[in-house]
């Protein structure tokens, strides 16, 4: 098995669990690929008192068989009866754990959503059986894991019944972040530098299972080839069974995700109403849901005094996927080889990075050396009225310090040290005078700039007044 790269926090929990002198109740979720399954397997070196996997697609009657197969083969000296319904099964699985040796008796449940079919009763039995077996042991390490987010959030983290205050620990699996990404290539052989593997995180995020598709071998434009445009290819329908296995009813998420990634700076719910036609709980729900999974994520307008919430999507492949694949009718193999130099993806790849930069927050705050402060990150954009000759202006993150000093972040991609123009340098006064009139802020408003290679010594550089570099994101 391959190292566990980062996930430290996440192991800390589990040991807790593992060491604790009481039955504990785990719920382990995050979307799909992120390395749930993994993360488990490498705590327990893969050893296990009872390890169960959902099946996909399957009936309440193949669930029940496939359980008493796995079942059996924990206990091959006892014969166990055919299951007719979850209850049985869970009684079963009881007495069988009763004879188990081990002091700490680790039960896994993997892909759990998938086990809960309709009219099935899978939870309320797993109620039952929590609240009149486990609940009076003190020896059972019992981890729920599953990709659906929804389905863990909404049936067990929220769950009413048994379950309700019995969950002792909660874990989400989040993406990697640049710095566990690089550390994972560098283990596995990979010479990319800083550069590149931005440009890697740009196409694919931080999804373990992406990373470990790439061949060290093959530079990274043949890597997307491969994997992406390449018939067959391993991710060549990776974003149809991405959104089918998540979620129910993919096409009303899909179509939200679609509509997002027309507009970088987001739309608001009524925006996204009024084009989806989603309205109400409804629509509030299936926000919820693709935000929980990490694809879109919500945010308010610095200034805005009604705060009016909007939502950008987030996700590297998906943005990626509208971009550059859905459309693409080319059917040449080699498309990225041939592409990726092109005007336009460096246009994409300028609004890609300020993503990046979004996604590591934490990073660019401790660059910042305000990791300790209280901070309220948002966005800014100035909308003229007709009647006002004045030309519109956007910021994307805008850093609102506790000691009332503010932060007007560029985020600029070059495979240089970034220069400031003097055009531009005239275009960043009039958006910082144009934010100061606007919110009626008189002091403390600065310039910070985050670039890969840093800036470039010039007239201008002066008006800077903190400039991070990929290093910093890669903290």
């Amino acid at each position: 098995m391959e190292n566990l790269i980062g996930r430290q926090t996440e192991l800390a929990e589990l040991k807790s669990a593992l060491d604790s002198k009481r039955s504990e109740l785990i719920i382990l979720y995050g979307r799909r690929r992120i390395g749930k399954t993994f993360l488990v397997r490498s705590f327990c070196n893969d050893v296990y008192s009872f390890h169960f996997v959902g099946a996909h697609g399957k009936n309440i009657k193949k669930q029940l068989a496939y359980f008493r197969e796995v079942l059996q083969s924990y206990c091959p000296d006892v014969e166990i009866p055919e299951l007719l319904n979850w209850h049985e099964a869970f009684r079963q699985l009881a007495g069988y754990l009763e004879q188990c040796k081990e002091v700490r008796k680790v039960v896994f449940f993997d892909e759990m959503p998938w086990i809960d079919t309709q009219k099935s009763d899978f939870v309320s039995e797993l109620e039952y059986f929590w609240s009149n077996w486990v609940q009076n042991r003190d020896d059972i390490v019992f981890i729920a894991c599953g990709s659906a987010t929804t389905w863990m959030k909404e049936k067990l983290e929220d769950n009413k019944g048994g379950l309700h205050n019995r969950i002792t620990h909660r874990i989400y699996l989040r993406p990697f972040y640049l710095r566990e990404c690089k550390e994972y290539l560098l283990s596995n052989g990979f010479d990319w530098d800083d550069y590149q593997i931005l440009q890697y995180y740009m196409i694919f995020g931080g999804v373990p299972y992406y990373m470990s598709l790439l061949r060290p071998q093959l530079s990274l434009v043949e890597n997307v080839d491969t994997l992406i445009f390449r018939r067959g290819g391993a991710l060549s329908d990776e974003f149809k069974e991405l959104y089918n296995a998540l979620f129910k009813k993919a096409d009303k998420y899909i179509r939200i995700v679609q509509l997002l990634a027309t507009k970088r700076e987001g739309f608001t719910k009524m925006e996204i109403s009024a084009e989806t036609g989603y309205s109400g709980g409804g629509l509030t729900k299936l926000l919820e849901n693709l935000e929980r999974c990490d694809f879109i994520v919500s945010y308010t307008q610095f200034g805005n005094k009604t705060k009016q919430t909007l939502y950008r999507l987030c996700d590297f492949y998906t943005l990626f996927y509208f971009r550059y694949v859905k459309n693409n009718h080319s059917k040449d193999e080699q498309y990225w080889q041939h592409h990726f130099q092109n005007r336009s993806v460096e246009s994409w790849e300028g609004f890609t990075f300020e993503e990046v930069c979004l996604r590591h927050l934490s990073q660019i705050k401790q660059g910042l050396g305000i990791s300790g402060m209280a901070t309220e990150a948002s966005s800014w954009r100035f909308v003229p009225a007709k009647e006002d000759t004045r030309k519109g202006a956007q910021v994307d993150l805008v850093i609102s310090r506790a000691d009332k000093m503010i932060h007007l972040c560029e985020m600029k991609f070059s495979s240089t040290p970034y220069t400031i123009t003097k055009e531009y340098a005239e275009r960043l006064i009039t958006r910082k005078q144009l934010f100061m009139e606007g919110n009626g802020v008189s002091r403390g408003v600065v310039l910070t700039f985050v670039t890969p290679y840093g800036l470039k010594d010039g007239l201008h550089t002066s008006m800077v007044h903190s400039s991070l570099t990929a290093k910093d994101l890669f903290a």
